[in-house]
């Protein structure tokens, strides 16, 4: 018995591997149409700290990119460090109870003290279980500050969210668990009214950069990425 549930086991590795469904890898067909991974389940080679230096805080576990956990802000936030201008993104996140982060786009280095001071956050919350009301901009799936999904797709605390984000040529898509929730354009009119009428209004350089770094947020709780790749538009 023991046998025929390792032959099991063995044949089940070997067709996740060949149709590309293990973690962190990616299909040939995939590699053919230019996808990169930016995590593969080891290391945090293709990141650094925002503002430079080696990653510290942050670990792979387990085939997992986790944070610096729950009440700290050891990690601080990273960055890719290649930049990017068009491109979709594809990501898989989870949070603890209480806990929040964001993935950031359009970073610019060396202006600011802050990654959000300068890159645009696609939301990630524990939005069930939030001590407090939360409003739609600051919900999963939005522009945090700036827009609100239009659907409210967000999988309880402790449970694995997918997400794509899709900039190309100003135009973005915000994706969570297989629903289109927020769709915008850039550095448009209404654009630059969300950021003039929000808590945005005080940071010149919120936003404005064309192109950038790929940011994740460690904001004093814990969150947990895997398969994380991107193709160049």
């Amino acid at each position: 018995m023991k046998i025929f549930i390792s032959v099991q086991v063995l044949l089940f590795s070997i067709f996740a591997v060949s149709c590309g469904t293990q973690n962190n890898t990616l299909s040939d067909r995939e590699i053919a149409r230019g996808w990169e991974l930016l995590f593969d389940g080891k290391s945090v080679e293709k990141w650094k700290m925002f503002n430079g230096g080696d990653v510290v805080g942050w670990k792979a576990v387990n085939g997992e990119l986790h944070n610096s956990g729950a009440n700290s802000y050891y990690g601080g936030d990273i960055i890719t460090k290649k930049q990017y201008t068009d491109f979709e993104l594809h990501i898989e996140w989870k949070v603890e109870p209480q806990s929040h982060s964001g993935i950031f786009f359009n970073v610019e280095e060396g202006i600011t003290d802050a990654v959000n001071e300068t890159g645009q956050e696609y939301q990630l919350i524990d939005d069930s279980g939030w001590a407090e009301p939360l409003g739609g901009k600051h919900k999963s799936g939005a522009n945090y500050g700036m827009f609100p999904p239009v659907h409210f797709t967000a999988k309880p605390a402790g449970s694995w969210n997918n997400s794509r984000l899709i900039v190309n040529n100003s135009y973005v898509e915000h994706w969570l668990n297989g629903k289109n929730v927020l769709s915008y354009t850039l550095w448009g009119d209404e654009w630059k009214a969300a950021k003039q009428l929000g808590e945005w209004a005080e940071f010149p350089y919120f936003g404005e950069g064309k192109s950038g770094h790929i940011g994740l947020q460690d904001h004093g709780g814990g969150v947990v990425f895997r398969n994380i790749k991107i193709k160049e538009l």
